[in-house]
């Protein structure tokens, strides 16, 4: 059983590097030698004679004057060593490195060329033979037991020449250091890569527009949305900044993904990574803050929701929380961008043309991606649930008005349609990232296998599965993620909005809301108050947004509305005394035109004074027992069960109802 040497001719491409075989020595400089074969990896690492024959130029020179008779035999026992046996290297003696170092140094010095350290005498055996020896040529040509037909190993991935980049930068590639993936896309071609940055330009400015449009339909009336619903503007807000993102990605191309290539250093196009491109380091921290971003800020709208529903908070008592919300909205993503900028791992996105992170590091994909937003989407289906439950039960257990169930109805199944709008897009992303980690290595273990002879670098060895990403998978990936954040307009579309903006486009100014104690008198609730029967009941809707259930606020309602009516009875008596003012008789008896007017519309003047005494007693009278015994019977003998507090929740069942 002997060692086949690879078929092929010198000059030609080396075959597979797969196969620890023997294959014909192509080096120039080792031919003529007493052996014609050789391995690579060599010993100094070059994997293959091309790589080798750049190693040995600088030598040229003293090999041709001949400096020494053993610099040629030593060179070529480390860049071209003999073939032996698998697992047995044969390397030069001490002796002929140092005597072929000593020969041949100062024409060395003359030349500028350095002796290599990774040709450190010192590293070889001491002895003193020959090279090969006699025992390397006897295992080359006869046949042993021990040695395979064909034995096999896998040398992993070598970086490219044309990939390899400074080591200050801290690359990284397939678990290589101070290597980078190749750009454009090492996955797909040049036309799905165009037809890719064309549909992902188009997706985002839709978002965009329409994020925008949500975000500007909040600016027009600020007071419209407020908690729970107040997250929705927020998250519009998130993904109306990374649609922004894509959008510059896809206006830049591959400036910011990719680094330039440099024929003159044999450096090809390459992924950027890192934080030394400044244009990148932006792209990403605005990509990576905002979409961790947004989800926090669905997962907080679910929260504000089911403190709506179930405990019955109103918006003051959630709009307290706000800075708390805020807080871990910004400063969770924060926290997270800063520390993947501490960690490097940003990486240029060649098929959108932004930065992002676990592109091509899966540690990375499965820790600050699918974590996060894995966790943030149990957490808020969770309490989704919960909230939707509770009110429900409300529909279910209490009775209600046909309208009121109707408008509680409809805003469940608004809930329903908005969260199912922006949970598919996001479990499509959480899929497409799951399916992404789970085949990487089989994408990139073809890749190597498919450019191998081209980089000149050991192909792979033994390979059970070859794959290729479909285009589609990513299309749909970048398609979800920007669709997350159009749920959005589906909110703030509604009847109302078209009016507020028609009136905008306009120029009408929304009127200014006239006075809390002036809207309590134009309410309907009020006029009945004043004509009910005294010994009917009181059922009354408080304008507040009591959290605790009691009639505080509507017996303050009460005492305003008797403040109110004593005003307006002021008035009345005030007017009335000036009618009667102005009604005297002129010094000849007679009357002024207009006292002539009254005496012909109104009584004599000598009953004016009981008329107006009379009114004023009894309107004063009848306002103020009827103010004091109403206020006294909200406070006393209405139960806390009677009293309708106007919840956040019920605020924007009404407007839901209201605008539909």
């Amino acid at each position: 059983m002997v060692l086949r040497p690879a078929r092929s001719k010198p000059g030609c491409s080396a075959p597979s590097h797969s196969a620890f075989a023997c294959e014909p020595i192509a080096l120039r400089m080792c031919q003529d030698l007493p052996y014609n074969t050789t391995f690579m990896p060599n010993l100094l690492n070059h994997y293959d004679q091309q790589t080798a024959a750049l190693a040995m130029e600088p030598f040229h020179p003293m090999v041709n004057l001949q400096c020494s008779p053993d610099l040629r035999p030593f060179l070529c026992a480390l860049h071209a060593p003999v073939c032996t046996e698998y697992g047995r290297v044969s390397l030069p003696c001490r002796s002929l490195c140092l005597q072929a170092q000593h020969d041949c140094q100062k024409l060395m010095d003359m030349f500028g060329v350095a002796w290599p350290e990774e040709m450190d005498c010192n590293r070889f055996p001491d002895c003193h033979e020959s090279y090969p020896r006699a025992v390397d040529l006897i295992a080359s040509t006869e046949p042993t037991d021990q040695s395979s037909l064909t034995v096999q190993r896998d040398y992993g991935f070598w970086c490219p020449r044309e990939l390899k980049m400074e080591p200050e930068l801290s690359y990284s590639f397939l678990g290589v250091r101070d290597c980078s993936p190749p750009c454009p896309n090492m996955y797909f071609r040049h036309d799905e890569l165009n037809f890719a940055r064309y549909f992902i330009g188009v997706v985002s400015i839709v978002c965009l527009s329409a994020t925008l449009f949500t975000f500007l339909t909040f600016l027009i009336d600020v007071t419209r949305f407020r908690y729970p619903e107040r997250p929705i503007i927020f998250y519009a807000v998130c993904y109306m900044m990374v649609s922004l993102v894509f959008f510059l990605g896809f206006l830049l191309g591959d400036r910011v993904a990719c680094n330039a290539a440099s024929p003159g250093q044999y450096r090809a196009s390459t992924v950027t990574q890192g934080s030394h491109n400044k244009a990148c380091t932006l792209l990403f921290m605005g990509l990576y803050f905002f979409t961790m971003a947004g989800s926090v800020w669905w997962v907080i709208l679910t929260i504000t929701w089911f403190l709506a529903a179930v405990p019955k908070w109103g918006s003051e008592a959630i709009e307290k929380k706000a800075l708390l919300f805020h807080a871990s909205a910004w400063g969770v993503p924060g926290a997270l961008t800063v520390t993947l900028l501490a960690m490097n791992k940003i990486e240029g996105d060649n098929v959108s043309g932004v930065c992002f992170v676990g592109l091509y590091d899966v540690a990375a994909l499965r820790w600050f991606l699918l974590a996060p937003l894995c966790l943030d989407v149990l957490v808020g289906v969770v309490l989704l649930l919960a909230g939707i439950v509770a009110l429900n039960r409300v529909r279910m257990e209490i009775p209600l008005e046909k309208e009121n169930q109707d408008k509680l109805v409809k805003f469940m199944i608004r809930i329903g349609v908005f969260s199912v709008l922006y949970l598919v897009p996001l479990l499509v992303v959480i899929g497409c990232y799951f399916y992404e980690q789970s085949y990487r290595s089989v994408w990139e273990t073809t890749w190597v296998q498919e450019r191998c002879r081209e980089y000149h670098i050991p192909c792979p060895y033994q390979v059970e599965q070859t794959s290729r990403p479909d285009l589609v998978l990513f299309l749909m990936k970048y398609l979800m993620v920007l669709v997350v954040g159009i749920p959005s307009v589906f909110w703030v579309g509604s009847k109302k909005t078209c009016f507020e903006w028609a009136s905008f486009l306009h120029g009408r100014r929304r009127k200014d809301g006239v006075n809390e104690s002036r809207q309590v008198l134009q309410e309907p609730d009020f006029a009945q108050s004043l004509l009910r029967d005294p010994n009917a009941p009181i059922i009354r809707k408080s304008r507040g947004t009591s959290t605790q259930g009691t009639s505080t606020h509507a017996s303050s309602t009460h005492l305003a509305m008797m403040d109110e009516q004593r005003s307006k009875a002021g008035s009345v008596h005030s007017k009335m005394s000036s009618y009667h003012g102005s009604l005297h008789r002129s010094r000849d008896g007679g009357y002024t035109p207009c006292s002539y007017r009254g005496t012909e519309e109104r009584p004599t003047h000598g009953s004016l004074p009981r008329l107006n005494e009379q009114s004023q007693h009894s309107s004063m009278q009848r306002l103020d027992s009827q103010s004091r015994h109403s206020s006294v019977r909200d406070l006393s003998n209405v139960s806390p069960a009677l009293i309708t507090h106007g919840t956040s929740m019920n605020r924007v069942i009404e407007e839901d109802g209201a605008s539909a």
